[in-house]
């Protein structure tokens, strides 16, 4: 995975925002996920078909945080997302 790499929301994943955050819902594990605001923001973007990139930049501009650390943040989401098959990196 790269700052270049896109997600793709598998059809057995729901997301519905609550408030400012997001509960995403895993239909083939019955298992719910909840993301602060900040996740349900990053979320956002990526479900839009933003790249990493794309994504560090708008929330960079939305949100005072080095880059180096929103990077590291959201690589580390991205991550954590796939490995509960929430999302496919492409």
């Amino acid at each position: 995975m790269t700052l270049a790499s896109r997600i793709r929301v598998p059809e057995e994943v729901l997301a519905r925002p609550v408030g400012d955050e997001a509960v995403l819902v895993h239909l083939a594990t019955g298992t719910y996920y909840a993301l602060d605001p900040v996740g349900a923001r990053a979320w956002q973007l990526l479900e839009r078909g933003d790249t990493l990139a794309e994504v560090c930049a708008t929330m960079g501009a939305e949100y005072e945080v080095a880059s180096a650390e929103l990077e590291r943040d959201l690589l580390t989401l991205v991550q954590q997302l796939a490995d509960h098959a929430l999302i496919v990196v492409c």
